[in-house]
């Protein structure tokens, strides 16, 4: 029985390492508040920092190393009754049916698992219709079996609901605001337009290159891309700059608005909207597709603006030059983090559930 004087131990069995961002903010940043509040957890993630390399890169992923990366898990699987509850980033086993997860559960082993996006629709919607047959239901058998599915987002919780989870819990995609301060914004001749991603989302830029084009007929209008890889966007002035943990919150300082442009498709449904909490944890007003999460995170016409079409988003980003109205909606956007987007109310709720679900299984 887990109790104050006796830590609690998790095994955290991540997709990812410390550079993906989805391992990285939903679980990662969370460590050093558990373990301080008796949880110890102990991450042993799927795939590597190497992979995500190769992936961002556009380089060929190499067979051998993901087999040995299953052969790994299988093994920190074997050794799992050493700790009270697992912790499960998406799946175990990635393209496989889910054999262990359907084991867990039958041998009463407990485990929660996270989801940041609605990598079920990487099944279920997949072109193939073999894997649509083997996994299209997978991930609803994953959540089943789970003690617990912590969802980042409403579309994500309803549909662990529709699967039949037993226990569904929201809690979103956060930041620390020990790392996300408000700069002073610059109110010289520049009019910057930020985004923040990787070179797996940078073609959502896409989505509004004319309206940003057209944005950018002002010459005092640049476009910065945190992340991007090689992107380009014609007529619009561009500066893509690299990406690092270290330095990522003063380039989100520089922005004067922060933009989230997405498709209105399943996949982007389950979005959690994190870049949107990042500008707006750093003071800066936002703009962003009424996908998802966003529904939520922009209260349209306070801490931002929700834009369907190419003159909705030429409006909200020519009004958002306005440097008053930037401050006055930064300040709002700042505020709504602060209340519910950041680790210091998320992490003791996450503690209090993973509390909750060991004693409920009674480990």
């Amino acid at each position: 029985m887990t109790t104050r004087e006796t830590p609690m131990r998790v095994l955290l069995l991540s997709r990812y390492g410390h550079l993906a961002a989805s391992s990285r903010v939903r679980s990662y940043q969370y460590l050093p508040y558990l373990r301080d509040h008796g949880i110890v957890v102990e991450s042993k993630p799927l795939l590597s920092d190497g992979y995500i390399e190769r992936l961002y890169r556009g380089r060929s992923l190499r067979a051998l190393p993901i087999l040995a990366s299953y052969v790994s898990r299988l093994w920190h699987l074997a050794t799992s009754s050493r700790f009270d509850l697992l912790w499960i980033e998406y799946e175990l086993f990635p393209w496989m049916p889910a054999w262990f997860e359907i084991l867990l559960s039958r041998l009463g082993v407990p485990y929660v698992v996270d989801y940041d996006d609605a990598i079920f629709h990487r099944y279920d919607s997949h072109r193939n219709t073999l894997v649509r047959g083997v996994l299209g239901r997978k991930i609803d058998q994953v959540m089943r079996g789970a003690n617990a599915v912590i969802a980042g987002s409403d579309y994500l919780a309803e549909h662990a609901r529709r699967a039949g989870a037993s226990r569904v819990e929201c809690v979103p995609t956060v930041v620390d605001l020990n790392r996300y301060h408000v700069a002073t914004a610059s109110e010289g001749q520049t009019y910057t337009v930020g985004w923040i991603g990787s070179p797996i989302t940078a073609p959502y830029l896409q989505l509004v290159g004319d309206a940003l084009a057209e944005v950018c007929r002002d010459q005092r209008v640049r476009v910065t891309a945190i992340g991007a890889g090689p992107v380009t966007l014609d007529h619009v002035a561009l500066d893509v700059r690299g990406w690092s943990e270290s330095t990522e919150v003063a380039e989100l300082q520089r922005f004067d608005v922060g933009i989230m442009p997405l498709r209105d498709a399943p996949m982007e449904r389950g979005k959690c909207g994190y870049k949107l909490i990042q500008y707006m944890a750093c003071g800066r007003p936002v703009v962003a597709s009424p996908v998802g999460a966003s529904r939520q995170i922009v209260e349209h016409g306070t801490n931002g603006f929700l834009a369907s079409t190419a003159a909705e988003w030429v409006a909200a980003l020519r009004a958002l030059q306005d440097p008053a109205l930037r401050r006055r909606m930064g300040a709002a956007g700042r505020a709504k983090v602060e209340q519910a987007y950041c680790v210091q109310v998320t992490a003791p709720r996450l503690a209090s559930l993973l509390r909750s679900v060991t004693r409920k299984t009674g480990t």
